[in-house]
């Protein structure tokens, strides 16, 4: 049955669910592994160009003990090692298919409205320091004559 959640409750199990995906990488990892891919580690590597061999094989052990990756090892010289996504793994691409809508989203958005204040700066003329200057000297001026 699922829970009824309180806003605070709600957070809570979201941030939980938000810290197995910290780390620069597994998200990057994740989406090469989307769409059952079964991968090798030298895979990953090429297709993650600037990660490290450590940094690659830290970010998939700890996803491996997250239950979000299968970790599979063949008894063989050079050694073989398979990657790919449990089913709880695979079950996170609808909700990073979302937020990278959200993303798109909110970058369009963004964008908009620097064409809108970019728009509006060119119809409104500012005037330039010098004309400011001026205002200033002539206001102090004005003060010095009021008696």
């Amino acid at each position: 049955m699922s829970e009824i959640y309180t806003p605070a409750s709600a957070a809570q199990d979201v941030e939980a669910a938000l810290r197995l995906l910290e780390g620069r990488w597994k998200l990057v990892i994740l989406f090469h592994l989307f769409g059952g891919k079964v991968l090798r580690f030298s895979d990953l590597e090429r297709a993650i160009p600037n990660i490290t061999q450590k940094m690659l094989g830290q970010q998939l052990r700890q996803m491996e003990i997250d239950g979000i990756v299968v970790r599979k090892a063949y008894p063989q010289v050079p050694p073989k090692v398979e990657y790919s996504l449990t089913a709880w793994g695979q079950a996170l691409c609808p909700a990073l298919d979302a937020i990278l809508k959200w993303a798109d989203l909110r970058q369009q958005q963004s964008a908009e409205r620097a064409q809108a204040r970019s728009a509006k700066a060119k119809r409104k003329p500012r005037g330039n320091a010098s004309t400011a200057r001026k205002l200033r000297l002539k206001t102090a001026a004005n003060e010095k004559l009021r008696p």
